[in-house]
């Protein structure tokens, strides 16, 4: 009788495909929002339109228009307050498709943006003032993007445009220069802008010892592609991160031979 009810008595093929993939949706967002402030609303709005679906389900007219109303009005409250949140799902959803899903299909030929390639002259002047700040303790945060966009990025810092050189970055990131906090943005063999303010990664299990830099570096490298370098003021660590992995490295070296694999892969690809 309760089935019948519910409409639930005579289940097609194409019923139980629209179960399935309600019940993935439900499981993805879950997955996504499991551990942040999202999640409690999240429970909240799928118990009204569970409440919802009961009322109508029971024909009760008045309190259905009611849910409906509230249904209505709560996703664009959500979206207004959870815009930062939508536009780095958005991010990092399409980021990761033409990456990954869709870059060996027609999608993927037809969307993704061309790789940035850094050529090895480019790679040793950062290489050496990465080596430079290192032993002076000078803090730093470079990112150097493949094929992800990062106007998003660059929009929130100062244009620089100019060649890569040792001597400039390390000018920049001086203590002392107005345009020292923040990050600089690198495309192919030009400094594009400095001052850039990164999204922070929502990790909680990274080591007390990493500072913002590497937090920031984690962030921008799980929505893009980029390959980050951070310096440690406090000890003069290199580390680079990729993927939202970090990987201390004992020297200059190190980063110059991660570098050079990585801009090679990128033309392969």
């Amino acid at each position: 009788m309760l089935l019948g009810i519910f409409g639930f008595l005579d289940l097609s093929f194409i019923d139980l495909l629209d179960i399935i993939l309600v019940a993935l949706i439900i499981f993805v967002i879950f997955r996504w929002i499991r551990g942040t402030s999202a999640m409690s609303i999240f429970v909240a709005i799928l118990t009204l339109y569970v409440a919802r679906v009961v009322v109508m389900a029971f024909n009760m007219k008045l309190m259905s228009a009611i849910l409906g109303q509230l249904l209505d009005v709560g996703v664009i409250a959500l979206i207004i307050i959870f815009q930062p949140e939508i536009r780095k799902f958005l991010i990092r959803f399409g980021s990761r498709y033409l990456m990954e899903a869709g870059q060996n299909g027609f999608l993927g030929r037809l969307f993704r943006n061309k790789a940035a390639v850094m050529g090895s002259a480019a790679v040793k002047e950062v290489t050496e003032a990465c080596r430079s700040m290192s032993e002076q303790k000078t803090g730093a945060l470079i990112v150097i993007p493949h094929k992800s966009s990062l106007d998003f990025v660059i929009e929130t810092g100062d244009r620089i445009d100019a060649n890569i050189n040792k001597r400039l970055i390390m000018n920049i990131f001086f203590k002392n220069s107005p345009l020292h906090d923040g990050a600089m943005v690198m495309s192919s063999n030009h400094i594009i802008a400095a001052r850039c303010t990164l999204p922070i990664t929502e990790k909680t299990d990274i080591p007390a010892h990493y500072g913002m830099r590497h937090k920031a570096a984690i962030g921008i490298s799980e929505e893009t592609d980029a390959d980050v370098i951070v310096v440690s003021e406090e000890t003069g660590q290199i580390s680079f991160v990729k993927g939202g992995n970090i990987t201390p490295l004992s020297s200059a070296n190190e980063l110059q031979l991660l570098l050079n694999n990585s801009f090679a892969k990128g033309q392969e690809g």
